[in-house]
């Protein structure tokens, strides 16, 4: 991936070692806070901006992928059977709102997600099976042209 160091780039704040994953961790990768710490990078968390506290439960999308969740052919669920699928989409709308003001083009998000993952995520089964797929956010960025990478792409 190559970075323009004039260009913002949107990170998952987990990614830049803010504890907001459902588990209240994170998974911080040195290369992320280097470029926050460079002021190339502005974390957000899709699901801390739709509301969403930690921990909470553990979410994934079901009998389908972010894609098929903006089109209501999927939800998002936890393994109790709760719907989580309108608030997931609201947080992936906020995020995109800032992505468009600040004139983002570019991503680097936590892979597997139900919001951010690009390429795989889990399967909806909670067993940990991973699909081909994109998350809620993912999907919804690469709708607007905004190039989407994972952090094993950096």
């Amino acid at each position: 991936m190559k970075i323009n160091p004039d260009e913002i780039i949107l990170v998952s704040a987990c990614l830049a070692g803010i504890n907001c994953k459902f588990d209240n961790d994170m998974k911080k990768n040195d290369k992320i806070v280097r470029l926050l710490l460079e002021g190339r990078a502005i974390p957000l968390c899709p699901e801390i901006l739709a509301g969403f506290k930690t921990p909470r439960p553990a979410m994934e999308i079901i009998n389908g992928d972010g894609k098929d969740v903006l089109e209501s052919r999927a939800n998002v669920m936890d393994k109790n059977g709760n719907d989580y699928t309108k608030k997931i989409i609201e947080g992936a709308r906020k995020v995109l709102k800032v992505v468009k003001i600040l004139n983002i083009r570019k991503a680097i998000l936590k892979s597997k997600s139900p919001s951010c993952g690009k390429d795989l995520i889990f399967d909806g089964t909670f067993n940990g099976n991973l699909i081909k797929g994109d998350g809620v956010l993912t999907a919804l960025l690469k709708k607007h042209g905004i190039k989407v990478y994972s952090e094993k792409e950096i």
